[in-house]
C-alpha cells in the first residue's frame, strides 16, 4: 500500500508561516541589537582576537595597552607585518652573521666554552638565558669589545678588569644577580648604556662611574634604591633615566642637574612630593610616576602648556603569597619584575604617540593560585 498524501488548499498556512517567519526575524534582530550592547560579545571579541594574536605567536605586550585588549584589525595588519620584518631581517642577519659577534643562550650553559678566550677579536657577546654565574677575568684580552649584552643569565658579580674595556659602549646585565658594581667600570669612558634593571639586591652605585659622560641611556628599575646615585647625577649627557620600582623617599633638590634628560621613570617608588626643580629640566618629556603617596608636586606639571607629559599611576598592588622556597621566590619576582617592565615600555611607546596623556591612570594588578 502507497504512502497517504493528505492535498488541502496551502494559501490557508501560508499566513501562518510569513507571520511566524517575520515574529522569528523580529527577535533575530532584538537579539543581535543586545548582543552587540552585551559586555559578553565585546569579551567573545576579545577572546578570538587573542587566540588568533597568540597563534601567530605575537607577545600579548604588542596588543595589550593600559590592561584593555586593542582588537583593531588595523593592529593586527601592523603587529604581523612588523612581525615578519622583524622575522626576514633575523633570517637575513643569521645568513651573513658576522664572524666578530658571540651569541650564547640555553640553560645547559654552566660556564663559558673554553675556545672563546681565544676569540679577542669579537666585539660583541649576546648571551642569555643560561645558569652562568661569572664572567672570567680574561675578559680584559677582548679590546675590542663594544658591547656586552648579558641579560636573564646568574651572573652574581662582574670582573674588576671589565675597567680595561676601553671600546665598550653598551653593558646589559639586567635580571641577574648582581649585589654590587666594580668601581673600575668608571674607566670605561666610551660607555653610552648601561642596564642593571631586575638584579632586586643593587642598592648603590661606585661614585668612579661619574667619569661616565658618553652615557646616555641608565637603566636601574626593580632594585633597591634608597636614592638617586651620586654619580648618576654627574653623566652629564644623561637623556634616559629609569629608576623605577625601588625604594625612593624624595629626588635630590639638584635634579636639574641632568640638563638633557628627556624620560625620567619614576613610578613604583615612594616619593611624597616632587622638588620644583624638575621644572628646570627644559628637555624633559616623559616623567611617570606613582600618585599613591604624592601630596606636594609642581602645578606648573600638570600645566597642558608645558611640553612635559606627566603621568601619575595609581596602583593597587594585591600581596603575593610567600613560597618557602626562597630561590623559587627570587625566580618568581624577577619573571614578574620582567613581564611588569615590558607591559610598561609598551603603555610607553603608545604615551609617546599619543598628542596627550590621560588624566590618570589605574593599574589593576591580579593573582591566581593553582
Amino acid at each position: 500500500m502507497g504512502h497517504k498524501v493528505v492535498v488541502f488548499d496551502i494559501s490557508a498556512i501560508r499566513s501562518l508561516w510569513e507571520t511566524r517567519v517575520k515574529k522569528h526575524k523580529a527577535w533575530q534582530k532584538k537579539e543581535a541589537e543586545r548582543l552587540e550592547r552585551s559586555a559578553l560579545e565585546k569579551i567573545k571579541e576579545e577572546w578570538n582576537f587573542v587566540a588568533e594574536c597568540r597563534r601567530k605567536g605575537i607577545p600579548q605586550a604588542a596588543y595589550c595597552r593600559n590592561g584593555f585588549v586593542d582588537t583593531s584589525v588595523r593592529l593586527l595588519e601592523k603587529i604581523e607585518r612588523n612581525c615578519l620584518a622583524g622575522q626576514s631581517s633575523l633570517s637575513e642577519r643569521n645568513k651573513r652573521r658576522s664572524p666578530f659577534v658571540f651569541e650564547l643562550s640555553g640553560t645547559e650553559w654552566k660556564e663559558l666554552p673554553e675556545s672563546l678566550k681565544e676569540q679577542t677579536h669579537l666585539k660583541e657577546w649576546h648571551i642569555n638565558n643560561t645558569l652562568i654565574q661569572t664572567i672570567p677575568s680574561y675578559i680584559e684580552l677582548f679590546q675590542v669589545m663594544r658591547i656586552l649584552d648579558l641579560p636573564k643569565n646568574q651572573i652574581t658579580c662582574l670582573p674588576v678588569e671589565i675597567g680595561c674595556l676601553k671600546n665598550l659602549k653598551e653593558l646589559n646585565v639586567s635580571f641577574n644577580h648582581l649585589k654590587s658594581v666594580p668601581a673600575e667600570l668608571g674607566d670605561c669612558e666610551n660607555l653610552e648604556k648601561l642596564d642593571f634593571s631586575g638584579n632586586l639586591e643593587l642598592t648603590e652605585l661606585p661614585f668612579e662611574l661619574s667619569n661616565l659622560k658618553q652615557v646616555t641611556f641608565v637603566d636601574l628599575s626593580a632594585n633597591k634604591f634608597s636614592s638617586v646615585p651620586i654619580c648618576i647625577l654627574r653623566m652629564s649627557n644623561l637623556q634616559w633615566l629609569d629608576i623605577s620600582n625601588n625604594s625612593l623617599n624624595d629626588l635630590p633638590q639638584d635634579i636639574d642637574r641632568l640638563e638633557e634628560l628627556q624620560t625620567f621613570l619614576l613610578y613604583k617608588n615612594k616619593l611624597t612630593y616632587l622638588p620644583y626643580a624638575l621644572l628646570n629640566l627644559k628637555k624633559l618629556t616623559l616623567l611617570v610616576v606613582s600618585g599613591d603617596h604624592l601630596v606636594e608636586l609642581p602645578t606648573a606639571l600638570c600645566d597642558a602648556s608645558t611640553p612635559v607629559k606627566f603621568v601619575s599611576l595609581m596602583d593597587n598592588p594585591i600581596d603575593n603569597t610567600q613560597c618557602q622556597d626562597s630561590e623559587e621566590v627570587m625566580e618568581s619576582e624577577q619573571d614578574r619584575q620582567h613581564f611588569d617592565k615590558e607591559v610598561m615600555k609598551a603603555y610607553i611607546e603608545d604615551l609617546k604617540e599619543r598628542e596627550s596623556v590621560p588624566s590618570y591612570t589605574t593599574k589593576v594588578s591580579f593573582s591566581l593560585q593553582l
